[in-house]
């Protein structure tokens, strides 16, 4: 069974903590093993790949690197906000612990 988490992908979240510490950006992707998220424009490296046949030239890319998700805050409308989790008719659907309403 997988880990319950408060954010899913393509969620909006701001970074929280880190070199990457008030960047905002959507996430593109989790890694529930790690507990770590990548952020789009948040935590980039710059990384030298050798040319290969989809990059002839090789070079230097920049990427976005993993951060851990405790370091992550969703955004409902504009401003960072806890999540929780209540029963909604039998489902179990997550809320925003500021503002009280479901989050989709």
């Amino acid at each position: 069974m997988q880990k319950k988490l408060h954010v899913k992908i393509g969620d909006s979240v701001v970074v929280i903590a880190g070199t990457a510490k008030g960047s905002e950006g959507s996430i593109l992707s989790i890694d529930r093993k790690k507990n770590r998220v990548i952020v789009e424009g948040a935590n980039m490296i710059k990384k030298h790949v050798k040319p290969s046949a989809s990059n002839p030239q090789g070079g230097i890319v920049e990427s976005a690197a993993g951060i851990h998700i405790s370091n992550v805050m969703l955004v409902v409308d504009g401003k960072p906000t806890k999540t929780g989790r209540k029963d909604d008719n039998g489902k179990l659907v997550r809320y925003s612990k500021k503002t009280g309403e479901v989050i989709k």
